[in-house]
């Protein structure tokens, strides 16, 4: 990944913060306040570095809780934690097939608003649990997975249009021996 790929990654994330804090008509219609950072951090995992994870995490986790109800920076541990988890395991997971991001992305949503649930209730935070947070977990979750396969091909789009193409292998070949003479 590349430092143009790192700054268009940040400036998404900071784009779907804000689209999740102003955006109310899903809100509305499925009763769940939607998260799609777990899904950028899980590309951000898979497709960058450990500088990448990072600054996705803590933007990300930063930007949401400045918009939301939560404790400033209670989102960055469970972001971070979840980035660095798939990012030290990439080599196991099959990155390019739409079933295991959907699968990566929904896990990923579901572990980040759990550690952040668990993190504000030993905060001493009093947050509204009931049967109807089940129910939220789980469309956070599908939601978060739903998009996960989009933000892959949605950077890779990006990706193949920034950046340089690599060059095809010319036909000489460099061990090849000429030989002249008379």
């Amino acid at each position: 990944m590349t430092w143009l790929n790192a700054i268009a990654l940040l400036v998404v994330t900071y784009l779907v913060v804000f689209f999740q804090a102003t955006f109310h008509d899903l809100r509305h219609w499925l009763g769940v306040q939607i998260d799609l950072v777990p899904g950028l951090v899980v590309y951000a995992s898979l497709s960058g570095g450990i500088i990448t994870v990072t600054l996705v995490s803590v933007c990300g986790g930063l930007w949401m809780d400045s918009l939301s109800a939560n404790p400033l920076g209670v989102s960055v541990l469970p972001l971070f934690l979840m980035g660095l988890f798939m990012q030290r395991s990439r080599d196991f997971i099959l990155r390019d097939q739409p079933f295991a991001q959907f699968v990566l992305g929904a896990s990923g949503s579901a572990a980040a608003s759990l550690f952040t649930l668990l993190i504000i209730i030993n905060i001493h935070r009093q947050p509204l649990i009931g049967w109807w947070s089940l129910w939220q977990w789980f469309a956070v979750s599908l939601v978060g997975g739903a998009m996960t396969p989009v933000w892959f091909r949605c950077f890779d789009w990006i990706g193949q249009a920034l950046n340089y193409r690599p060059l095809g292998e010319s036909s000489f070949r460099t061990d090849r021996e000429i030989k002249r003479g008379r």
